[in-house]
């Protein structure tokens, strides 16, 4: 195999891999708890989209003494609090792997 045809296997590799990241931050993947009464979705990275509680989620022995407004309080705290400590877990990553790598960009390892 010459230098070129590894280039061009490379550079396929490389568009693939951007292809399935890609299709995969567009994947949602949902995770339940407690007979569906708490639902969370993430994408196909692993990265957090949304949580949904239902009342029973909030108090099991009275659901409808729960409003909608206080679920959706509860939602946006808890989704503020999964955010930041994702956004903290990427930042932290990134460093060590600059570490690691020296800086060089690695074609298909993204941070």
């Amino acid at each position: 195999m010459n230098i070129m045809q590894m280039m061009k296997q490379a550079q396929s590799l490389q568009q693939k891999l951007k292809e399935t990241q890609a299709e995969l931050a567009k994947t949602e993947i949902t995770g339940e708890a407690a007979g569906g009464a708490v639902v969370v979705t993430c994408d196909g990275q692993g990265k957090f989209k949304s949580i949904k509680l239902k009342p029973e989620a909030i108090n099991p022995e009275n659901p409808s003494s729960v409003d909608a407004e206080t679920i959706e309080m509860l939602e946006d705290i808890i989704s503020t609090a999964i955010n930041q400590a994702s956004e903290k877990a990427g930042k932290e990553m990134e460093a060590k792997m600059k570490a690691v790598t020296g800086g060089i960009n690695i074609p298909g390892l993204n941070f």
